[in-house]
């Protein structure tokens, strides 16, 4: 079986590292926002180019905690596309704010910023946005922070998928009043269980997030605020700290898969990713496109032991959960066609030609059929 992605061939040679950073942290008795999280913070904050990284949770309760630090709150609408992973949308409902959808560009599959407009202009009491960096590339970011500032919104990034991925030499992440990111197991960068980060220039965000993580106290015992427990364990920033130093590296050789499979693929028939100008792509997932129906290609890649999947076979605005928000099919088009068409298929650092040349030999027989 070739795997989406094999974490036991990227841990494997940093085991002795990883292992004995562990056991320091057990040796030290610190398990919950210790030292090895305060280091880890600095590291990214470095790394991002950004003024504070804070440790927390996981992805999604980043951008809930990016939410609240901005005042966004019950009933406020907040706009991010309906093609994504639920935790962007659900981050929103969870505080009792309103997801606003909005459709995708058909070739990025990132936020269609005339969408946006017209979301804008048809609902009320719209406070903030969120455009999700999707598949390890960014969004339209110069046109969404237009709109924002044109409309007087907060704009929390959703990095969870492209921590590490530029925007015209900015950082996934650090263009909005914040970003959130995720460093759950399967990420570009991922820990040994559930973590994240927030990422902000603003001082002000800064402070209130560190306060909002921590059960709503500066002081132990003193709370300031109705807060949350979104605290980051020392073990899991003791391993990311070791992780991120190969980071590069390894979206390096993702980038460099996705080229050998975007030479391979040209002519095939499939749709191979769009990269535009103004963004790096690290390829979370490589996605390709078959034109009507992604159902018999995913069948028969598995059928042949390639792992391929669906990211995401329900756009959000026709999930169950979010029905009370009035939303019917055929109200997002692009989103819809999108994931009736698209599939992800390996492309992780440690992937062979020989499983690579497999993985296109399989496609381009099942093309030809």
């Amino acid at each position: 079986m070739i795997p989406l992605l094999d974490l036991r061939k990227q841990i494997a040679p940093l085991r002795k590292e990883i292992d004995a950073a562990i056991k320091k942290v057990i040796d030290s008795g610190h398990f919950v926002m210790g030292k090895e999280v305060e280091d880890f913070e600095a590291q990214c904050a470095r790394y991002c180019r950004v003024k504070y990284a804070l440790g927390v949770s996981n992805g999604t309760d980043a951008i809930r905690l990016g939410l609240v630090s901005l005042g966004i709150k019950p009933g406020d609408g907040v706009i991010c596309p309906t093609f994504t992973y639920y935790a962007t949308a659900g981050a929103v409902a969870s505080i009792g704010a309103r997801p606003v959808f909005a459709d995708i560009d058909q070739l990025t599959y990132n936020i269609l910023p005339e969408s946006v407009v017209k979301a804008l202009k048809a609902n009320k009491n719209v406070k903030a946005i969120i455009p999700v960096h999707l598949y390890g590339q960014c969004a339209n970011m110069d046109r969404v922070l237009k709109i924002a500032s044109r409309f007087g919104l907060k704009v929390i990034e959703d990095a969870a998928q492209a921590f590490g991925a530029e925007y015209l030499g900015k950082k996934a992440g650090t263009m909005g009043d914040c970003g959130a990111v995720s460093f759950f197991p399967g990420k570009n960068l991922g820990a040994f269980g559930d973590a994240g980060m927030l990422l902000t220039n603003s001082r002000a965000t800064y402070e209130k997030v560190k306060v909002l993580r921590n059960q709503g106290n500066k002081e132990r015992y003193f709370h300031t605020a109705c807060g949350f427990n979104h605290r980051l364990d020392s073990i899991q920033a003791a391993m990311l700290s070791i992780k991120l130093k190969h980071l590069d590296s390894w979206n390096k050789s993702r980038m460099n898969n996705a080229a050998y499979f975007d030479k391979n693929l040209k002519y095939s028939g499939v749709g191979t990713p769009f990269v535009p100008e103004y963004t790096t792509h690290i390829y979370h997932q490589y996605v390709l496109r078959v034109k009507d129906s992604n159902k018999g290609l995913v069948e028969r890649l598995r059928s042949k032991g390639v792992d391929s999947r669906v990211y995401y076979p329900l756009p959000l605005h026709l999930q169950k959960c979010f029905k009370y928000l009035g939303y019917k099919k055929g109200d997002f088009p692009v989103a819809e066609k999108a994931s009736r068409e698209v599939l992800a298929i390996p492309v992780y650092p440690e992937l062979t030609q020989k499983d690579a040349d497999f993985i296109i030999r399989t496609i381009k027989e099942f093309l030809d059929e």
